[in-house]
């Protein structure tokens, strides 16, 4: 029986990765078959790209690259990474927590183009990655909600000031304002469950972020 892929994306600093590892865990402890994969594979030479990118040999700011061919990097090291291992584990049943994939291509380079042109691009993302590539859709994809100025402190807080740690995306604040609204609309337009990061003007505790993505990932699937 072919398992189940669990995508949690978000803008930087929503606690993508954090999240992924603990409903992972929370899946193992219940006695499922899971496992954390994440997006990009930095430490595999197929990131290679991606690393360019970020790291600004391709110009300093995320316009320099388009949409397109930024699109690309990502989704060919999602396709070596299905390829050489998780593929096989889908396949064989495991359920698959991902932090990041297709949906951080829509987030990230979706940004780059005008409102009115965004919904065509994710059609097109859709189409490159899941059918012309032959990568898996996802079952559930979980969209944290964190609104850029929470994020902007977070990631202060992360890096301790130092802005040289940052890569292309995380220098740009308008960038990522404008990411968390194009993350807002793909949310809605691409059927992702939706997580608010942020009560009451504050950071929700990681533990209830993660009760409530737990909550969603045991829905009734017709819902």
């Amino acid at each position: 029986m072919k398992g189940k892929l669990i995508v949690i994306d978000g803008v930087d600093a929503s606690g993508k990765s954090t999240q992924a590892e603990l409903v992972t865990k929370t899946l193992l402890d219940r006695g499922e078959n899971a496992e954390l994969i994440s997006f990009p594979c930095y430490s595999e030479e197929w990131s290679a790209p991606v690393r360019m990118y970020l790291g600004g040999l391709f110009g300093d700011r995320p316009e320099d690259v388009g949409p397109y061919a930024a699109s690309s990097f990502y989704a060919v090291d999602r396709y070596c990474s299905f390829k050489t291992d998780w593929g096989k584990k889908l396949e064989n049943g495991v359920t698959l927590v991902s932090a990041r994939y297709t949906t951080s291509n829509a987030i990230h380079q979706g940004e780059k183009f005008k409102k009115e042109e965004r919904e065509a691009y994710f059609k097109w993302l859709y189409d490159f990655e899941f059918v012309k590539l032959g990568l898996p859709e996802p079952d559930l994809v979980v969209y944290l909600d964190m609104p850029p100025e929470k994020s902007l402190e977070l990631m202060k807080k992360r890096y301790g000031g130092d802005d040289g740690k940052k890569d292309i995306h995380e220098k740009d604040s308008a960038y990522l304002k404008n990411c968390h609204e194009t993350a807002c609309f793909a949310a809605k337009v691409l059927g992702w469950k939706t997580v608010n990061c942020v009560k009451d003007g504050a950071v929700r505790p990681v533990e209830d972020i993660t009760a409530e993505i737990l909550s969603k990932i045991d829905e009734p699937e017709d819902k």
